[in-house]
């Protein structure tokens, strides 16, 4: 027991610790942000003027091949079958998985043509992407640290190869927060090219040890668009504002007795939740999109694919959803290249490409970043055989392709080269950080400064690395 208080009253040990929970709570609060971003602390805003307002990812997971999409190599079409370049490969390492194999070169069996104004090379397997060649910033120059697939996406998506970091549309909603009260900051949507695929893990749109309603929030396009958002059965709408109202009234008072911010962050969860719920039904309402849209991107409402994700994204957009990310699962293609990456293509080059004309004829490209992109890239050597369906490709991080478009980038431009067989980086290298700190800086945002300060130190989404690329801004 404590000494007496001033009226005479004696105090449990655990009662005064209870209730100077929430100082030390708010104390403790205080010192969670770095200044760098927004939070509870203070209202979020950009650290300078943003070249766009919002950014959609169209992320390919699996990685799909630069060499027979973007990045043409007839030096490596000329020796086909045989043995790569013994000055190239006798840097070859365990690390890109290659020590101890035999080498043989693959050139592309897809045909690549010139387009547009800015004579960008593109290849047959994507006719609409080459439609919008001159609103592109092609980098050919893009490089990851590591080969594996789910820490290649952990490192694209949170800075980090190891599991727990927050991804990067929490770090823009941090940094930026939310343009529309009625709908989250960060969404996601997943679509699938193939029956089987390596997994998307939803720790990818994850907020880490960021405060949780900065992580995103799943979209599907069949039955509820949104997990347990409905109202439950023979409850009437008035009836569960009652029951929000009532928990928000008992989480307010947990709020106050502990400090605890993961319960204002619930508080928040559940408001938005129920706004959710008139603001979500009429989002994926397409009865307004005139058939015309509707056959520019290929989608079929109710029907799911990376095609009606794409016009959800651009709904998303016009609502001032701030980060917008699209996983389209499928572009593993060790073996069945040929017959697989024409697939895959099928299904996002037209979307992709409309995605890009809807922004812009609406007026809305100038202010949102569009990037298309994988992990990593594929290898110039041939992985199983050289032709038929043992024909395929590995892993590759020394090099591979990413396309940007709107939002404050240098339209109808090739940045970076890959040396003639397309097996490193040749000039103007582009890492995994590089391109997450340019996105940011486009944002308004410095790289360095949004921080969050956990376990002694602030941390950022490109770790301890990272430049802003001039080459890629307008």
């Amino acid at each position: 027991m404590l000494s007496p208080g001033p009226f005479g009253e004696r105090i449990a040990r655990r009662a005064f610790l209870r209730g100077t929970a929430g100082l030390l709570g708010s104390a403790a609060l205080a010192q969670l942000g770095d200044g760098g971003g927004g939070d509870l602390e203070r209202p979020p805003r950009p650290h300078f003027a943003p070249r766009c307002r919002r950014v959609i990812f169209l992320f390919q997971a699996g990685a799909p091949s630069q060499l027979d999409l973007f990045d043409p190599k007839p030096a490596l079409a000329a020796i086909d079958g045989q043995p790569m370049p013994a000055s190239l490969t006798a840097n070859a390492t365990v690390n890109d998985q290659l020590a101890g194999r035999r080498l043989i070169a693959a050139g592309s069996p897809f045909r690549f043509r010139r387009c547009g104004e800015s004579d960008l090379a593109i290849s047959d397997l994507l006719p609409h992407t080459r439609a919008i060649v001159d609103r592109l910033c092609v980098v050919r120059s893009m490089h990851t640290d590591v080969l594996n697939h789910d820490p290649a996406l952990t490192l694209m998506q949170t800075g980090h190869a190891a599991a727990g970091r927050p991804s990067f549309g929490a770090w823009a909603s941090y940094g930026l927060g939310s343009a529309n009260a009625d709908l989250p900051a960060f969404t996601v949507l997943v679509s699938s090219g193939r029956a089987f695929t390596n997994p998307v893990n939803a720790r990818l749109w994850g907020a880490g040890f960021l405060p949780g309603h900065h992580q995103g929030v799943e979209l599907r396009t069949a039955a509820d668009p949104v997990l347990f958002l409905s109202d439950p059965p023979g409850i009437e709408r008035d009836v569960r504002r009652q029951q929000l109202a009532a928990l928000r009234t008992l989480n307010e008072q947990r709020q106050a007795a502990t400090g605890d911010p993961a319960v204002a962050t619930r508080i928040a969860a559940y408001e938005l939740a129920h706004r959710m719920q008139t603001s979500v039904p009429e989002l994926v309402d397409l009865s307004d999109e005139d058939p015309a849209t509707l056959r520019l991107y290929g989608a079929e409402p109710g029907v799911p694919s990376f095609a009606l994700n794409c016009l959800l994204a651009r709904r998303l957009a016009e609502r001032g959803v701030r980060f917008i990310q699209l996983y389209h699962k499928g572009w593993d293609h060790h073996a069945q290249l040929p017959r697989w990456i024409g697939r895959l293509s099928g299904q996002v080059d037209r979307a992709s490409a409309a995605l890009v004309l809807d922004l812009e004829r609406r007026g809305l490209l100038e202010d949102t970043l569009v990037v298309w992109g994988g992990e990593f890239g594929r290898t110039p050597m041939n992985q199983g055989g050289q032709g038929g369906d043992r024909f395929g490709r590995d892993h590759w991080g020394r090099a591979f392709t990413v396309w940007l478009a709107g939002g404050g980038v240098r339209a109808g431009t090739v940045l970076g080269r890959t040396d003639d067989f397309g097996f490193d980086v040749a000039a103007d290298p582009v890492h995994v950080h590089d391109l997450q700190a340019t996105i940011l800086h486009l944002l308004g945002l410095r790289h360095e400064d949004l921080t969050y300060r956990v376990h002694g130190r602030a941390f950022r989404l490109t770790d301890v690395a990272g430049r802003v690329v001039p080459a890629m801004l307008a």
